[in-house]
């Protein structure tokens, strides 16, 4: 059975287990990977950060009341988030990094900034 370059498609000559013809073509393969991994992190990044940025400039002191109107218009994606925090009371708060929100009964949104110390060690 005949082998072939995961890259370029030629036959490979050589080891049993060799999968490319050459370092080249083994570069160019793994590039490509790594590349194609890249641009949907980057996309799902760019996502997170425009949700931060948004819920930021709305909430300049810490706390604030806002339509959930006014978060879609300007452009804030629901659908993204890093990470939920349940209160001891029930309330779901939703956070892109440090800015999260809380969806309130009429159609309005609570918007915090979550102060927590980060130490380094």
């Amino acid at each position: 059975m005949e082998r072939l370059c995961l890259d370029c498609g030629t036959a490979v000559k050589g080891r049993a287990d060799k999968k490319f013809c050459d370092d080249s073509c083994r570069n160019n393969y793994n590039n490509r990977i790594k590349t194609e991994d890249s641009l949907v992190l980057r996309r799902i990044n760019s996502i997170l950060k425009k949700n931060r940025n948004i819920l930021a400039q709305f909430n300049p002191n810490g706390k604030a009341k806002i339509s959930r109107k006014k978060l879609i218009s300007a452009g804030f994606n629901f659908d993204y988030h890093t990470y939920y925090y349940e209160t001891q009371n029930g309330n779901c708060y939703i956070f892109c990094y440090e800015y999260g929100y809380l969806v309130l009964n009429d159609d309005r949104v609570l918007v915090v900034k979550r102060e927590e110390k980060l130490w380094l060690s």
